[in-house]
């Protein structure tokens, strides 16, 4: 399957980076692949480069590769995708121009990842004993795409052969990308769900460049639920353009194929997010995408609070019941053994 590759033309090493074997392993790499590597003291204290267009800045922060320690004790909530976010990374090397990491990563969106991984899954297991004798969820992609740095970190693996011996314990985590070949041979025991983001082929072509191509995604999630994992696919952002009913038709028509040629997927996971933004990430976008389409009008929205507390412009309720019901029929002529979990 073809799949952009993230090559980072610079990386940054926290000094405690250093400390971990993971973390040396990558500096290894890293040199012998030539790549500009210098030190810092915080993954968030990155020296901003002068002299470049927000644009530029943008794109230069998309190519750099920041490794580090993750230091949280608690991991923040992921409703309605699962109970907690599993920290292996943030962002991604995507340029997405809707994307909601626009609120919080801003206009440098540094590639990070972590490299003690040991600890990070200890304290997952300290998260599942707080609430047994109940599973607990993890999302390992609410604020990045973990699947392009893969080749580097091994991260999901390591998480998805962790989850593979946990009882009271569950893994997912989405991606727009098709390079999954590292994942294929793991351990997972049916604990981890790997979803994918699809959209219709017109979203895809005109917003969401750099990720893999529609079909690529596709080919993937057959490859992965061939080889037992549960799989799913979250339809994000769903993008009410000219023609939308006809672009969305076209996507489960294209997902009905791939069920007919893996039948395994028929039993995936329907997961559907309309498209919302913030201020901030409203001006960002026009700031670094400034030739952008993406229609973020104010007017034909509603204004409502996430789970974060900031606010966020959302379609209307009766659009949204419009959209429910549509994506609803979709469902049931073209996937109809599927399991819708939410729409939001």
């Amino acid at each position: 399957m073809d799949s952009p590759q993230f090559v980072p033309r610079q990386a940054m090493f926290e000094e405690a980076s250093l400390q971990y074997p993971l973390g040396r392993r990558l500096m290894d790499t890293l040199r012998k692949m030539g790549t500009p590597i210098s030190i810092i003291g915080s993954h968030n204290r990155v020296p901003a480069e002068r002299g470049l267009t927000a644009g530029a800045a943008y794109m230069r922060a998309k190519r750099t590769l920041i490794v580090g320690v993750r230091k949280s004790e608690q991991f923040q909530t992921c409703k309605p995708s699962a109970h907690y976010q599993l920290p292996l990374c943030t962002s991604c090397p995507g340029t997405c121009q809707y994307c909601y990491l626009m609120t919080t990563l801003g206009k440098r969106p540094y590639i990070r990842v972590y490299v003690n991984l040991e600890e990070i899954m200890d304290r997952a297991r300290r998260h599942m004993v707080e609430r047994l004798p109940e599973v607990t969820v993890f999302e390992g992609a609410a604020t990045s795409d973990p699947v392009p740095v893969e080749r580097y970190t091994g991260a999901l693996k390591y998480a998805i052969e962790f989850f593979a011996g946990q009882s009271h314990g569950r893994f997912r985590f989405v991606t727009k990308f098709a390079d999954i070949e590292p994942i294929l041979d793991a351990r997972h025991e049916g604990h981890t769900e790997v979803r994918f983001s699809v959209n219709s082929p017109g979203a895809v072509s005109k917003y969401e460049r750099g990720a893999s191509a529609l079909p690529d995604r596709i080919r993937a999630a057959q490859a992965v639920s061939a080889r037992g994992y549960p799989t799913g696919f979250m339809i994000a952002p769903i993008i009410l353009d000219e023609g939308w009913k006809a672009g969305y038709l076209e996507l489960f028509s294209q997902l009905k194929r791939a069920v007919e040629d893996e039948p395994s997927l028929a039993r995936a996971t329907l997961e559907l997010v309309t498209h919302r933004y913030t201020k901030s990430a409203k001006a960002r976008i026009e700031e670094i995408f400034p030739e952008s389409c993406l229609n973020m009008g104010e007017e034909s929205r509603k204004f409502k609070f996430g789970q974060f507390g900031y606010g966020k412009y959302v379609y209307d309720p009766e659009t949204m019941k419009e959209v429910e019901a549509y994506f609803r029929s979709l469902q049931q002529q073209y996937l109809p053994e599927t399991r819708w979990l939410y729409m939001v």
